[in-house]
């Protein structure tokens, strides 16, 4: 079967058809692939069947795969791998139990964010026929297009700060169970700071850098200010224009480029109600 791309109707994301990423791809394959990525973003292959070799095989193609801090949550044998799941084991989780729980870009706390993120689904939720556990997907370059000329030019040079001690806070204060972080992880995982407004590093379109589960606040500008501001962009990055809302299916690989996206992971489901993915990390840059 040739292969194609097929875009969604939103303003981001399109399905490949026709690769079975368990085979070797062809470089003209690939180039397909790697066009669509930089020009939708988001990209789905359905229907496949991977394993966990071979995920790390096809991620490296586009770029190096770093280990995520949560290590506690990387696969045994294939430590490039981190389980996003809810299932536990002798009454702890398997897997990050609470990934995705606010509006995000992964790894936006660190000084290199993760360039890209590659997630596989062996389990979804179901309910009376239906799969739960959504992932939606904002568009962050549809959403600076979109800001009013004067919001633009009040935030060309202004920075935020990102934390995971602050993500991890607001998932304490709203209840979820998480273990404090080790001194190693603390170490790094310093303070980051980033410009609002990013270029991205292959397109050169301006992306809205902002999130809620991530960002802190906005410097050199008085307190109350800066945190409406700051609470303004995050409200405008998530309007419904801008947006793709993804319904798993087991064998579904999703990846995503993380300067022109954010995300957030839908909780209507609970044990039994099994949730098991795996996920890679491609290696980021330092952003201005």
């Amino acid at each position: 079967m040739a292969v194609s791309i097929q875009k969604f109707e939103s303003a981001l994301g399109a399905e490949v058809v026709g690769l079975d990423l368990s085979r070797p791809v062809g470089h003209k394959s690939f180039e397909l692939v790697r066009d669509a990525y930089e020009a939708h973003s988001v990209l789905l292959f359905r229907d496949q069947q991977l394993t966990p070799q071979q995920h790390i095989d096809f991620s490296r193609r586009f770029g190096k795969l770093e280990i995520h801090v949560l290590n506690q949550w990387c696969h045994a044998e294939h430590p490039e791998i981190l389980i996003v799941s809810n299932i536990k084991e002798q009454g702890r989780n398997i897997g990050v139990p609470h990934a995705g729980r606010y509006w995000h870009t992964d790894l936006s706390y660190m000084v290199a964010p993760s360039r890209g993120s590659l997630l596989y689904a062996i389990e979804i939720p179901e309910r009376d026929g239906r799969a739960l556990g959504d992932t939606r997907f904002t568009s962050t370059v549809a959403a600076y297009d979109a800001l009013p000329d004067s919001i633009k030019e009040q935030i060309a040079d202004l920075r935020a700060t990102f934390s995971l001690s602050h993500h991890r806070s607001k998932l304490m204060a709203d209840g979820a169970d998480e273990n404090p972080l080790t001194e190693e992880q603390l170490a790094k995982v310093p303070l980051a700071v980033h410009k609002i407004v990013q270029e991205h590093p292959v397109t050169g379109r301006k992306c809205l850098f902002v999130n809620e589960g991530h960002a802190v606040e906005i410097l050199d500008m008085p307190e109350d200010e800066g945190r409406e501001l700051l609470e303004m962009l995050c409200r405008h990055a998530i309007e419904p224009e801008f947006v793709y809302r993804h319904r798993w299916r087991a064998g579904d690989l999703l990846m995503w480029d993380n300067v022109s996206t954010q995300h957030i992971a839908e909780f209507d489901y609970a044990l039994p109600e099994r949730r098991y993915l795996m996920r890679t990390t491609l290696e980021g840059v330092a952003l201005a």
